[in-house]
């Protein structure tokens, strides 16, 4: 059984995808601390006829100190949503896809998620199902661990019988193997390269939200995710 983490980003990039895809289980971190900069939990890159369009989820932080990923309250109290969905509209509106997916960003932009995990992980599920990607997602929180880095990876593994963790290749170094190998687990690495598919708006744009992927290219996503395993 093949095992991969990550943190449960907001609209992720494509080469998330890509890991769930080589994976039985993917387990999404959601107990882990919340960073205090900027993070890929609260922010995506999208592009529309002035280039990078960046949207970011606001969240209460102040006063709050440490707080873990599922703590993470959304900042409801602007019209963000609102103008995040115009946004979308504007920049996709002749997208072939846009429409298959107006209601369910009517949805997630209504203003009705009180945690960020929950935004995120409703997100994350959509896209599988759209993408048809089989692997199971499961929430860490869920399992019971208390560990933290180096042992946490190896714990969750354990617990979920991995025969295999699937880690990027940037992750090799800091890594320590060994001590995976000595649970009888044996650490493999990828590495995403990403695929050119037809976008608006000039020049292609590498890494983007997978939301402009799915606008983009519709059933055809899965396949050009595939091709960059």
């Amino acid at each position: 059984m093949i095992i991969s983490i990550n943190q449960p980003y907001f609209a992720p990039f494509p080469g998330f995808f890509s890991k769930a895809m080589l994976s039985d289980i993917l387990v999404l971190m959601d107990t882990v601390q919340f960073p205090r900069g900027s993070t890929w939990l609260t922010r995506n890159r999208f592009k529309n006829h002035q280039g990078i369009l960046r949207l970011t989820v606001p969240v209460w932080k102040k006063g709050l100190g440490l707080q873990k990923i599922n703590e993470v309250r959304i900042f409801n109290e602007r019209s963000w949503a609102r103008k995040h969905l115009e946004s979308l509209k504007t920049a996709y509106a002749n997208a072939p896809f846009f429409e298959d997916h107006i209601k369910f960003l009517e949805k997630i932009f209504s203003g009705r998620f009180e945690r960020l995990i929950d935004l995120n992980l409703t997100i994350i599920v959509y896209f599988m199902e759209c993408m048809r990607i089989q692997s199971k997602t499961v929430l860490l929180s869920e399992l019971g661990i208390e560990e933290k880095e180096p042992r946490l990876s190896i714990e969750i593994c354990r617990k979920l019988g991995a025969s295999h963790f699937l880690a990027q290749s940037g992750a090799k170094k800091s890594l320590n193997s060994e001590s995976f190998q000595d649970e009888g687990i044996e650490p493999v690495f990828f590495n995403y390269r990403p695929v050119v598919y037809p976008q608006l708006w000039g020049s292609f744009v590498y890494n983007l939200s997978a939301f402009d992927l799915l606008f983009n290219c519709g059933p055809k996503s899965y396949d050009l995710i595939r091709k960059g395993i």
